[in-house]
């Protein structure tokens, strides 16, 4: 039975056409800096380092320069798609006897790992993995843009001298993480109020409540100045590292000066009459190619049809992602809560970005130097010995993240999601409602999803009619669910699309926060 809210409220994003380009994100005012690049003459890798270094401040519990992720981008000029893997890797003196199992089952996270005793693979310094994030936004950058670095910094450096602005959806994620954010002095310091969530204004009250961010805002000056590899060959990164092993990590400065982003190849393929193109390697691509490889196969001639076609293909694919892949050190070589924006330039370059810390909050730990709030990308590997993802030293982490660009006839679309395992469901099934269904953007960001992540159980928007729920009945088990503003039971998209040369763009219709923003006369959609 639908829930009396959904019977009675509906929610909808109104999507804009405009020949300019579009900046998709999960923050508003960080698509916004995204735009105000495209209006003074930079590219989409150009407002892509704005906006994702203004998304780091603003939305800080999902991102930031601590954290790592991937992106694909498109070169229009020379109609080719490039993917970059800032994925994080375990450091190189982690010791795998610091994460004894504890023999009580599985873990509650986001990842069905055996519980590790403390959780400290999950919270704490000794989650924490070497960051990639600013390295391969300084090679693409570095490649591909047009304005200098410094300048595409100083939104970010800006909005972290003002201050994260706590409203009622700041203080409701900060509520959530309170008990976490408790057991780090700094993490505290930043976040809580004397130990507690941070109250908010009245409904009448003109007082903004403002997290302090100057520290951040210092380290990110140092990154505007001296380049990207600030965070890695210099003094800063060298604080941050000490930091962490003053709290019991293993980030050393030998990490730091190591890590590389990796610019590669896309790991493309052909859906019928389509194409995509994805990051390969220890990424989500693999899982989303297998799982439309399979759609390919199967009967999609109606909607009952189509979704119970994905859920098939979904279980089918993460059942091989999490019994195959990893990073078994065996190849040097071998390649490789969460936010997600999307560019689109006026010339038809597209950027497809996602980045995270992991857990909301990452390891709910932060480097009192650099401002900085900590990842714990440890977490991403399966605590048992002896399988393709184990955890150990100086390997690569096996990532959610699963940007994606598609091309179908004169139209090409750049998208991503957050929500960790279920952003493969997400993505696969708007892949296909653009290319199975010819639907627009604004059709395929409201249409209701499933969600299949490798788990006994379908969950599915209310939404749909009662035709599809007993198609999926007749072979799943299901259990429905509203798309609501928190929490998130599906993937929180954003994405842009080209038809010709008019672009559009959309977010997640329940995130409060995200929007698209337009070049044009500084509109947002």
């Amino acid at each position: 039975m639908a829930s009396s809210l959904s019977r009675t409220m509906q929610t909808r994003k109104t999507v804009v056409e405009t020949k300019g380009g579009v900046v998709a994100s999960q923050h508003r005012l960080a698509a916004e800096a995204g735009a105000e690049v495209l209006r003074v003459g930079g590219n989409a890798v150009d407002a892509a380092v704005a906006t994702s270094f203004v998304v780091g401040v603003l939305e800080p519990w999902m991102s930031g320069p601590a954290g790592g992720g991937a992106m694909m981008l498109w070169r229009a000029d020379e109609g080719k798609a490039v993917a970059v893997n800032h994925g994080m890797r375990s450091p190189k003196e982690l010791r795998v006897g610091d994460y004894p199992l504890s023999g009580r089952g599985m873990a509650s996270d986001l990842f069905p790992w055996e519980h590790v005793t403390g959780d400290v693979n999950v919270q704490g310094a000794k989650a924490i993995a070497v960051p990639g994030v600013v390295d391969g936004l300084g090679q693409a950058h570095a490649q591909y843009g047009r304005m200098p670095w410094a300048d595409l910094l100083a939104p970010a450096i800006a909005h972290a001298r003002e201050g994260m602005l706590v409203d009622w959806y700041a203080a409701l994620i900060i509520a959530s993480a309170t008990r976490a954010l408790a057991l780090d002095t700094d993490a505290a310091a930043l976040f809580l109020e004397e130990g507690q969530w941070p109250t908010i204004s009245g409904w009448t009250a003109l007082a903004e409540k403002r997290l302090d961010q100057t520290r951040m805002a210092d380290s990110l000056a140092i990154i505007a100045q001296d380049g990207p590899r600030a965070l890695y060959d210099g003094d800063l990164g060298a604080a941050m590292a000490r930091d962490v092993q003053d709290k019991g990590g293993y980030l050393s400065v030998d990490d730091l000066r190591a890590y590389r982003a990796q610019m590669q190849a896309p790991l493309s393929m052909t859906y019928r009459d389509a194409r995509f193109h994805l990051v390969d390697g220890l990424t989500a691509g693999p899982t989303f190619a297998h799982a439309m490889g399979d759609l390919e196969t199967r009967d999609m001639g109606t909607k009952p049809d189509a979704f119970a076609a994905y859920a098939g293909a979904l279980n089918g694919a993460y059942a091989a992602r999490l019994g195959q892949m990893g990073d078994t050190g065996e190849s040097p070589e071998a390649p490789g809560c969460t936010t997600h924006f999307s560019v689109v330039d006026r010339d038809g370059n597209m950027i497809s970005q996602t980045q995270t810390l992991l857990s909301i909050f990452g390891s709910r730990v932060v480097s009192p130097s650099t401002g900085f709030l900590m990842n714990n990308g440890i977490m991403w590997f399966d605590p048992v010995q002896g399988r393709p993802n184990s955890l150990g030293p100086d390997k690569r982490c096996l990532m959610n993240v699963c940007p994606v660009i598609g091309e179908q006839g004169d139209r090409r679309f750049a998208f991503g999601a957050s929500g960790g395992r279920k952003i493969v469901s997400t993505m696969t099934q708007m892949a296909s409602f653009v290319t199975d269904f010819g639907m627009d953007i604004e059709a395929a960001f409201h249409h209701p999803r499933i969600d299949v992540s490798g788990g006994p159980r379908v969950v599915a928007d209310e939404a749909h009619t009662p035709e599809v729920l007993a198609h999926l009945r007749a072979d799943h088990q299901v259990v429905t669910t509203p798309r609501t503003v928190f929490p998130y039971a599906f993937g929180c998209p954003a994405g842009v699309m080209r038809k010709g040369d008019t672009n559009t763009g959309c977010t997640e219709i329940m995130s409060p926060w995200g929007d698209a923003a337009l070049e044009d006369e500084g509109t947002t959609a």
